[in-house]
């Protein structure tokens, strides 16, 4: 059975840092693309991150990049996105998911497994 749990989340003054992690279980995490998700207040759930089997490519939204960044460890079936200099537009409730394959996909209807979420909220 496949489980991401995602933990991490916060209040955080504007400027602030935080580190999500997601731990995956269930599946062989190193043969899988893993992902970060958000859902803001009133917003339909955005990519915002991810990171292929290897670790060796990452992906960002326009809006995060420079700020975030993803990273992963196969032996922990462990997924991480440290997110800097976070802004009030940051705050939203983030998701850990994956889909089938090793492909990026920005679509949050492509992946079919999902965390219980973890809210953020940075306040201004």
């Amino acid at each position: 059975q496949v489980q991401l749990l995602e933990s991490g989340g916060g209040l955080v003054q504007a400027g602030g840092s935080l580190r999500l992690s997601c731990v995956a279980s269930g599946f062989t995490f190193n043969s899988y693309l893993t992902a970060w998700f958000r859902q803001g207040p009133g917003k339909e759930r955005e990519f915002v991150a991810a990171i292929n089997w290897s670790g060796r490519i990452r992906y960002y939204a326009d809006s995060v990049k420079d700020r975030f960044t993803i990273s992963k460890d196969n032996f922990k079936a462990t997924t991480a996105l440290q997110m800097n200099n976070l802004k009030p537009e940051d705050t939203a409730v983030y998701y850990c998911a994956r889909r089938p394959g090793d492909s990026l996909s920005r679509l949050s209807n492509e992946y079919n497994y999902w965390g219980q979420g973890t809210q953020v909220t940075v306040s201004s």
